[in-house]
C-alpha cells in the first residue's frame, strides 16, 4: 500500500549549502498533525475493527454475493484501503525525511507490523474474487453500472488468477512479508543513508559524493569515483547478501506461483505484454551505437580526450556555464512551462510549492533521489527532492511536479482505479520536462546555449532509455544467474559490467572497481524490473510530443482525459485517440528517432 518510485536519473543531484533561496519542507498535516495525533490512534483502531468485520462478513461467501452485495465489499474494501495508506504514507513519508532516525524508523516498523497484522484476515478477498466464475461476474457488470466502474481492478485480480496460491499460503506470505522483502529494503535504505564518503577532506552522504561526478574539475569527479569505489567495496558483502537473498525470496515465491519469468509479476502488474516489453528492449538494443555511442564519441571530442573515464559520463560540457539556478527561478521556469502547454496544468502545480508538498532541500539522513508519492485519493500528493541548483535538477522538478500533477488528475477515479501501472505513470513526468526543455530551449540566445541544452537533453534521454535498459539486461542476467546458485560479489560486478560497454559504448574506460556501482541502485532492490518503465515513458512521450507538436488541435483534452483515467484503463485505449500503438514494434523507433535527430543536430554544430 506505500509505495516510492525512484528517480529517472542513475546519478543524484545533492551536497552542501549553496544561495538557493527559501526551500520547502513537508508539511505532513493534511495526512496527520503528528504521529502522536489523536487521528492516527483512531484509524489505527479503526482499521484493525474494519479487518476484523470484513472477513467475518464475507469470507466464504463472495461468490454468493448479488451485485449490489459484491458492490458493497468492493467499497468495503476500498474504504479499508484508504485508511491503511494514509498511516502509512505519513509514517513512510516521515521516515523518508531522515531514515537514520531510530524513532522514526521505529514509528514506521511498528506501523508496518501492524497493518500487516490487521490485514492477514483480508487475503481471501483477491482469492474469492478469483473462483467466481467469469460469466457471473460479467452479469453482475451489465447489471449494475457502479459496479461495472471496477471492472478492470477486478480485471487486474484475476491476471493472477492463475498464479494463485491456497489461502493458507497466501496468508503466510502476506504475514510474513515484514521480515522478507520488506525488512531487506529497510537494511539497503538505512546502509546507503549511512555510507560516509571523504573526499578532499570533507566528509559527505552518497548523495553528496555522487555529486561531484557533475562536477567541472575533473580531479574531482576522479577522486569521487575513487572514493565510491571505496566504500562500494567494503560494503559489498552486505549488498551482494541482499541481492542474494531477495532474487532467491524471489524466484522460490515465482516458482511456487508457476510464473514463467522472472520478469513476469511486473509485467502482469504493469498490465503490458510480455512481447511489448521484448519490443521496446530489443528497439533500444539496437539503437546503442546511433545513440549512446554516438553520443559519447562527441562527448569525447568536445572535452578533447581520446577515451573517457567513467567520471566523465556526466560532467558539465566545456563550454557549460556552472550556474546555480535558485528555487523561485527553477519554480517559475516549471510553471512558466506548464502553463504554455495548458494554464490548468500549472494551476494544478502551483499548491505543491504553496502549501508544503514538496520537500526540496538536502538534509541529514534524507534518503536520496527523487520521487512523487500520491498518497491516497483523498488528500495529496507530495514530492521530495534533493535540490541544488543545478540546470538538471530544475528538470527533475519538472519530472516528479509531472508525476503530482498525474497523480491529482487521477485521483478522481477513487482508490482502486487512481493507480497508474509503471509504464504509464512516466507519462506525465516525461512530458512535463519535455514541456521544460523545450521552453528553455526556445529561449535560448545563441548555437552555444542551443548545444548545451541539446546536450543535455541527450543525456538525459540516454540516462532514461539507454542506461535503464541496460539496467534491466542486467536485473534479467542476475536473476537467471541466481537460480543456478548463490552469486558472489565478484559474479554480480561481472554481470554488471557484460551490459556497461555494450550499453555505453567505446568511448569509454572503465576503472577498476566500477563492477560495483550495481551496489548502490534502489530499483533492483525495492521494485525488481520497474526500470524498464522509464524506457517506456520516455519512447511513449517522444511519440505523444510529436503528435502535439503536429498540431493536433484537441491534444490538451486527450491528454488530461488520459492522465485522469489513472488505471481504469489499458495502454492501448488510452493511446489510441493519439493514432499511437506500443504493441506495434515501429512504434519505438519512432520514440528512439526523437533522440537520434537531436544527436544528428549537435553533430551539425560541431
Amino acid at each position: 500500500m506505500f509505495h516510492l518510485p525512484y528517480p529517472a536519473r542513475d546519478v543524484a543531484t545533492d551536497a552542501g549549502a549553496a544561495p538557493l533561496g527559501d526551500l520547502p519542507d513537508w508539511d505532513l498535516s493534511d495526512l496527520y498533525a503528528a504521529p502522536d495525533a489523536t487521528e492516527f490512534g483512531r484509524d489505527m483502531e479503526w482499521l484493525e475493527r474494519a479487518c476484523s468485520d470484513f472477513a467475518a462478513d464475507y469470507e466464504g461467501k463472495l461468490g454468493e454475493l448479488d451485485a449490489a452485495g459484491l458492490l458493497d465489499c468492493v467499497q468495503r474494501y476500498e474504504r479499508i484501503d484508504i485508511v491503511a495508506g494514509r498511516i502509512m504514507s505519513f509514517a513512510g513519508l516521515r521516515y523518508y525525511q531522515n531514515t537514520t532516525d531510530a524513532e522514526r524508523a521505529q514509528f514506521m516498523a511498528n506501523a508496518q507490523d501492524k497493518i500487516t497484522t490487521f490485514t492477514t484476515p483480508l487475503v481471501f478477498y483477491s482469492l474469492e474474487i478469483n473462483r467466481i466464475p467469469d460469466d457471473q461476474l460479467d452479469a453482475m457488470f451489465a447489471e449494475n453500472a457502479d459496479l461495472g466502474r471496477y471492472k478492470p481492478v477486478f480485471d487486474r485480480l484475476r491476471a493472477m488468477k492463475p498464479h494463485q496460491l491456497s489461502d493458507e499460503l497466501e496468508k503466510f506470505l502476506h504475514d510474513n512479508s515484514t521480515v522478507g522483502a520488506a525488512a531487506w529494503n529497510r537494511l539497503f535504505d538505512e546502509t546507503i543513508a549511512g555510507l560516509e564518503f571523504t573526499v578532499d577532506g570533507e566528509s559527505y552522504n552518497i548523495e553528496g559524493c555522487l555529486n561531484f561526478l557533475s562536477e567541472p574539475e575533473r580531479d574531482k569527479r576522479e577522486a569521487a569515483a575513487k572514493e565510491l569505489v571505496r566504500v562500494f567495496g567494503s560494503n559489498i558483502k552486505l549488498f551482494s547478501r541482499v541481492h542474494n537473498t531477495l532474487a532467491k525470496e524471489k524466484e522460490i515465491t515465482d516458482r511456487w506461483r508457476k510464473l514463467p519469468t522472472p520478469q513476469s509479476g511486473r509485467h502482469l502488474a504493469n498490465h503490458v505484454e510480455p512481447e511489448v516489453v521484448e519490443a521496446l528492449r530489443n528497439a533500444v538494443v539496437a539503437a546503442y551505437p546511433k545513440l549512446s555511442h554516438r553520443y559519447y564519441k562527441l562527448k569525447a571530442k568536445w572535452m578533447g580526450l581520446e577515451t573517457m573515464e567513467v567520471w566523465d559520463r556526466n560532467a558539465p560540457l566545456p563550454m557549460e556555464e556552472t550556474r546555480l539556478v535558485n528555487w523561485d527561478e527553477a519554480r517559475s521556469t516549471v510553471l512558466d512551462a506548464y502553463a504554455g502547454f495548458d494554464p490548468e496544468m500549472a494551476k494544478i502545480a502551483e499548491p505543491f510549492f504553496d502549501k508544503g508538498w514538496i520537500d526540496a532541500g538536502v538534509k541529514p539522513g534524507k534518503a536520496p533521489g527523487a520521487f512523487a508519492h500520491p498518497t491516497v485519493s483523498e488528500v495529496h500528493p507530495y514530492v521530495m527532492l534533493n535540490y541544488l541548483g543545478k540546470p538538471r535538477d530544475v528538470m527533475t522538478l519538472a519530472h516528479e511536479l509531472g508525476h503530482g500533477v498525474h497523480q491529482v488528475l487521477a485521483a478522481g477515479q477513487g482508490e482502486l482505479l487512481s493507480s497508474t501501472p509503471l509504464t504509464l505513470a512516466e507519462t506525465a513526468s516525461v512530458f512535463g520536462e519535455m514541456l521544460t526543455f523545450q521552453k528553455l530551449l526556445d529561449g535560448a540566445q545563441d548555437q552555444t546555449q542551443r548545444k548545451v541544452l541539446l546536450a543535455g537533453k541527450v543525456e538525459d534521454m540516454i540516462n532514461t532509455v539507454v542506461r535503464q535498459i541496460a539496467f534491466y539486461d542486467f536485473e534479467c542476467k542476475l536473476h537467471d544467474a541466481r537460480r543456478e546458485g548463490e552469486l558472489t560479489p565478484e559474479d554480480i560486478g561481472a554481470l554488471w559490467m557484460s551490459v556497461q560497454g555494450e550499453s555505453l559504448g567505446p568511448a569509454f574506460n572503465f576503472m577498476d572497481g566500477y563492477e560495483t556501482f550495481w551496489a548502490y541502485i534502489p530499483h533492483f532492490v525495492h521494485s525488481p524490473f520497474y526500470v524498464y518503465a522509464y524506457a517506456f515513458g520516455d519512447g511513449l512521450v517522444n511519440a505523444l510530443y510529436a503528435v502535439y507538436a503536429e498540431g493536433d488541435p484537441d491534444f490538451q483534452s486527450k491528454y488530461f482525459d488520459m492522465l485522469k483515467a489513472g488505471g481504469s484503463k489499458h495502454h492501448k485505449e488510452l493511446l489510441a485517440p493519439f493514432g499511437l500503438d506500443a504493441s506495434d514494434p515501429a512504434f519505438w523507433d519512432k520514440g528512439l528517432s526523437m533522440i537520434s535527430g537531436m544527436i544528428d543536430e549537435l553533430e551539425a554544430m560541431d
